[in-house]
């Protein structure tokens, strides 16, 4: 999603873009692929198809769950699968929201992050993202649907109502810190015990297993195709694509894209409203 600090005039792409030759196109979906009102673009719905014609794969790569995926089942073509969960799920949106992989946060992990953040941030409350379901305890604000309202100890018991059910995401919310403040104690306090990062603008934190991101299950996702790093093209606004966005052969910073995004990209194109990434695939498939 878009960050408030983040710039929000239009970038025009590289003017190299044509020269590069890509087999598959990585996005993320909110602030990226999406407009703010998380529609799709009959510009993008074009250019997306038109790339899967000319035998590009496209592949969304989301920190959204599987339930969230409606609004783009329809635009992936052919293989249908898509990366959610910052990495720890794969979903073939072809086949009901079937569960193609799953990269699982260990609850012994899970348990001991709530205890660093209760401790380093007191008023911080949490949610779980399981792969049937969402749960939250009652000062969780940020929430879409149903599910088990309990203290997260309770989510996270062995026993509990999610019990044989893998843990995709721990999320943790904190009403007054700022969200980078949030994020660096967080991975000061907890690092051993599972991957950090963030994708709104609010202090609400995302983690997940230890090594599990968008970029290592990409990278497996195009291994098995015989894909390398250097034939992917990515698109990203927030830091939970930083990782997928630096392994990429070529990634574009959305001109509403993070700081932290910015710097670490050497790409840029247009902001999510103005379809920056239906742009940069229109000189890619140009240049073809």
């Amino acid at each position: 999603m878009t960050d408030a600090a983040a710039s929000t005039s239009a970038a025009a792409p590289s003017p190299s873009a044509s020269a590069f030759r890509p087999r598959l196109i990585a996005t993320d979906l909110d602030g990226t692929l999406l407009r703010n009102d998380q529609t799709v673009s009959d510009r993008t719905v074009a250019a997306l198809a038109a790339a899967e014609e000319a035998g590009l794969a496209v592949v969304f790569v989301t920190g959204r769950p599987a339930r969230w995926m409606g609004v783009v089942a329809e635009h992936v073509h052919g293989h249908g699968m898509a990366i959610c969960a910052n990495g720890a799920a794969v979903v073939d949106l072809h086949r009901g929201l079937e569960l193609a992989e799953v990269c699982p946060l260990p609850l012994a992990d899970a348990v001991a992050v709530v205890g660093v953040l209760r401790t380093i941030a007191p008023g911080t409350a949490f949610a779980v993202e399981y792969t049937g379901g969402f749960g939250r305890e009652p000062e969780y604000p940020l929430h879409r649907g149903t599910g088990p309202i309990a203290p997260v100890e309770r989510l996270l018991a062995e026993d509990g109502e999610r019990a044989g059910d893998p843990l995709l995401k721990l999320l943790a919310y904190h009403p007054s810190l700022g969200a980078d403040e949030f994020l660096h104690a967080a991975r000061s306090g907890a690092a051993g015990h599972g991957e950090f990062t963030r994708s709104t603008s609010s202090a609400l934190l995302e983690v997940s297993g230890l090594g599990v991101s968008k970029a290592s299950t990409l990278e497996r996702y195009c291994e098995a195709r015989g894909i390398g790093a250097a034939e992917v093209v990515a698109f990203g606004d927030m830091p939970n694509d930083l990782e997928m966005l630096t392994w990429a052969g070529r990634s574009y910073a959305m001109a509403n894209a993070h700081p932290e995004v910015l710097a670490a990209t050497t790409h840029r194109t247009a902001a999510n409203e103005d379809d920056g990434v239906a742009v940069v695939i229109e000189q890619l498939l140009h240049g073809l």
